[in-house]
């Protein structure tokens, strides 16, 4: 036979008191059913762990050896019910994030840090990654959580966490550079540089419309992937382009961000609704609390 974990606990209770009667009042228990849990011990061990005397209860030198043991057993059993604790109230576990390329850099600093200080056993796995995999990850599973610009697909939770302004992306020493505000209809003559439709093409539709509203088909003569590369095109003037405002923290030198009038751009956190895991209901909401409270557009 094994002793178990209650048996454990008053042998160590009856050797930090030092007396029968203290474990049994510090224990709640009648002296008499203490004594026979001990007894039952002595016999599954086959060793005497307790000296009775007019002196006081002692340790046996085999009570001495067993006492550090039977620490470390109950001490390791209430480490397995805390973490099983902590993954029931979502404190530990992974979650596995996805991060649009133009969200990464103001998003991603501040989200980890707050998931890392309010969630400290909980463990974010975050990829930088494309609308298209992004969207696909998500849905399929391997991603939990994303955080992206609205990408118009349904069947996906999301919630808003940031509202930028969008603005025209210009070379430095551009004649509308020196402007505090823009219109889309004022850079129809301009030439453009603009993500692949490849990438999205709902993203791009909507573009179409705006370029329709604003009484132009943009002149497009290159187009590049990421943020990173169109802003790269600007500075070497191919073209210009559109950005959100945040976007001005992944290059400061060789381009002007001008506000266009009335042109706005959301950051949401996307997730599968189906999706009952607590660890990510608890970030969903140390998520949201963040972007109640810090501009999420001017941090990274």
């Amino acid at each position: 036979m094994t002793p178990d974990l209650r048996q454990l606990r008053y042998f160590v209770a009856v050797a930090e008191e030092s007396s029968f009667t203290r474990a049994a009042s510090r224990l709640m228990i009648t002296q008499q059913s203490l004594s026979q849990q001990i007894n039952a011990l002595e016999r599954i061990l086959g060793a005497k762990l307790f000296d009775r005397g007019s002196r006081g209860t002692r340790l046996t030198g085999t009570g001495t050896l067993f006492l550090p043991e039977a620490r470390a057993v109950l001490d390791r059993a209430d480490e397995a019910v805390a973490v099983v604790r902590r993954a029931v109230r979502g404190e530990t576990g992974q979650l596995r994030v996805a991060f649009l390329a133009t969200t990464a850099n103001h998003l991603l600093p501040p989200v980890v840090r707050a998931v890392r200080d309010r969630l400290p056993g909980l463990e974010l796995t975050t990829e930088e990654t494309t609308i298209g995999p992004l969207v696909d990850g998500l849905s399929s599973g391997r991603y939990d959580l994303a955080f992206t610009r609205p990408p118009q697909v349904p069947g996906l939770a999301a919630r808003t966490l940031v509202t930028e302004q969008v603005c025209a992306v210009l070379p430095e020493g551009h004649p509308l550079a020196d402007r505090t505000e823009l219109t889309l209809p004022e850079l129809a003559d301009e030439r453009w540089v603009m993500t692949p439709r490849s990438s999205w093409e709902p993203w791009h539709r909507r573009f179409d419309e705006d370029f329709r509203a604003a009484g132009f088909t943009p002149d497009i003569v290159a187009r590049d992937a990421s943020v990173q590369g169109l802003l790269g095109l600007v500075a070497a003037g191919v073209g210009i382009t559109r950005l959100g405002r945040s976007a001005h923290n992944l290059r400061r030198t060789g381009v002007v961000f001008v506000p266009l009038a009335g042109e706005f751009a959301t950051t949401v956190m996307l997730w599968r609704p189906d999706d009952r895991s607590v660890a990510l209901h608890r970030v969903l909401a140390v998520v949201t609390e963040l972007a109640a409270t810090v501009d999420l557009t001017t941090t990274g």
